[in-house]
């Protein structure tokens, strides 16, 4: 069997790059390879020694036998995209853009939804040709439809193009029909690697996590086998008919683009939305005017927490009563902060001026930090975290200044199940408070948490 990856004892040579182990790992032609793990647990360090990136101590070896094809480099037959090659730029320009259009001819790429964006992306990668195809997370914020025709593309590519695969899965109900062999990472450890029958695992709480092909997460973790602290303290009463949001006929269009025709739509204080529809529809456009983001806002009646908008008030009279949390904010992230400073960001809502936080808000980011299970992440920078680990830290900043209105437009990517399941139980908990008003976006159905009383589906 010809082994187009072989890595052996490998040892990375920087320190901050090494797993608790050496590697040894033999990928083969004709594998679609699965690489499974918790969140942090040292998956993107593995795949980055395995398409060369860090040079190994003496003593290991990294080798590649990628005929028939003429090309030998590596860089030039192994196609890697990451979770941040899918939404957009390498600064923060597509976040800005996206949500003000900055320029009167904007970027085509710029109109494309943070899923239309990542079909295009996975897309112009398979037409490359490579070898080795390796993507993170690829189903993440796709629809279904998007999903199974993903599923199929990459079958026919390990089929018949002979692509050897490398999926780097997080959420492991996802695994497509093609995987073969999965490998588990596990606290830096990297585990053998094992044919795709022999890795069910019945309770994704009990270390491995994997489940395959049609499993769902039925159970619900009770705040005691989660270790999780109670929120404490009075509620604020009972829930209002006051509207929190108010539409009425919003149109927004992009040159001959029509996003949104004549919406209307009422939020009244306490209720539970599931904002859904297939990439496109427009679904982030509406939480950027909500967001108080998108100028269009301006030219449509729209009324937020009983204000009109464009009566006076300032974005930031809007955004102080709003947690919000989306891949393009994911994005546009690029400081080099503690992972407490991300957070304490959400008290003030910059992105991309920073203002060091104040010692007396540090108790409650910490508060915060410990009640989603990543106080142990205080001091790590933000851009050496594993992309789940950066969610993690992103939700928390939104929930950080305790907000009237929580949106969250696909909160879940990139986590692991035992976060994704922690994050729903926070979720619910925070709107058993009959004041919290809550808007969430995802393509999951499973990911919804069980507070959800209201449904408005986008058409595209």
């Amino acid at each position: 069997m010809q082994r187009v990856i072989d890595i052996r004892n490998a040892v990375a040579r920087h320190p901050d790059y090494r797993l608790r182990q050496p590697v040894t790992l033999c990928l083969n032609a004709g594998e679609c390879v699965a690489i499974t793990g918790r969140n942090g647990s040292g998956k993107t360090m593995l795949v980055e020694m395995l398409t060369g990136a860090h040079p190994l101590l003496p003593g290991g070896e990294l080798t590649y036998d990628f005929s028939p094809s003429e090309r030998r480099m590596a860089c030039d037959i192994i196609r890697t995209v990451t979770f941040r090659d899918t939404y957009g730029t390498a600064d923060g320009r597509y976040y800005y853009q996206l949500r003000w259009n900055q320029h009167d001819d904007p970027d085509p790429m710029m109109l494309l939804s943070s899923g239309e964006l990542r079909r295009h992306i996975l897309r112009e990668a398979m037409q490359s040709r490579p070898r080795v195809l390796i993507l993170d997370n690829p189903f993440i914020g796709l629809d279904v439809e998007a999903r199974r025709l993903l599923a199929e593309e990459l079958q026919r590519l390990k089929d018949v193009e002979g692509v050897l695969l490398v999926l780097v899965m997080s959420k492991t109900d996802d695994m497509p029909p093609c995987v073969t062999h999965v490998v588990e990472v596990k606290d830096g450890v990297v585990g053998e690697k094992r044919p795709l029958a022999l890795t069910t695992s019945p309770n994704p709480s009990e270390g491995g996590g994997l489940q395959t092909n049609e499993y769902k997460i039925k159970r619900d973790y009770t705040s005691a086998e989660m270790n999780f602290p109670s929120f404490g303290g009075d509620r604020r009463g009972e829930a209002s008919s006051r509207p929190v949001v108010r539409l009425h006929d919003v149109t927004i269009r992009y040159g001959a683009r029509t996003i949104l025709d004549r919406l209307n739509w009422t939020v009244h204080e306490g209720e539970h939305w599931a904002l859904s529809g297939p990439n496109g529809s427009g679904k982030s456009t509406l939480l950027s005017i909500l967001c108080a983001d998108n100028p269009q806002a301006y030219a449509n009646d729209v009324e937020l927490f009983g204000h009109q908008r464009g009566q006076g008030e300032s974005i930031w009279d809007i955004k102080r009563h709003i947690g919000y949390v989306s891949p393009e904010l994911h994005r546009a992230y690029r400081r080099d902060l503690p992972a407490i400073e991300v957070v304490a960001s959400g008290l003030t809502d910059w992105v991309g001026l920073y203002s060091k936080p104040r010692a007396d808000q540090l108790p409650q980011c910490e508060e915060w930090m410990q009640r989603f299970g990543i106080l142990h992440l205080r001091d790590r920078s933000f851009l050496r975290m594993s992309s789940g680990e950066q969610r993690m830290v992103l939700v928390v900043r939104a929930f950080v200044r305790n907000p009237d209105l929580l949106i969250l437009d696909e909160p879940l990517h990139g986590l692991d199940m035992e976060n994704r399941q922690l994050v729903r139980q926070v979720i619910d908990e925070y709107c058993s408070d009959p004041t919290k008003t809550l808007i969430m976006v995802t393509h999951y159905e499973e990911e919804l948490p069980t507070c959800i009383d209201h449904r408005l589906e986008l058409k595209k």
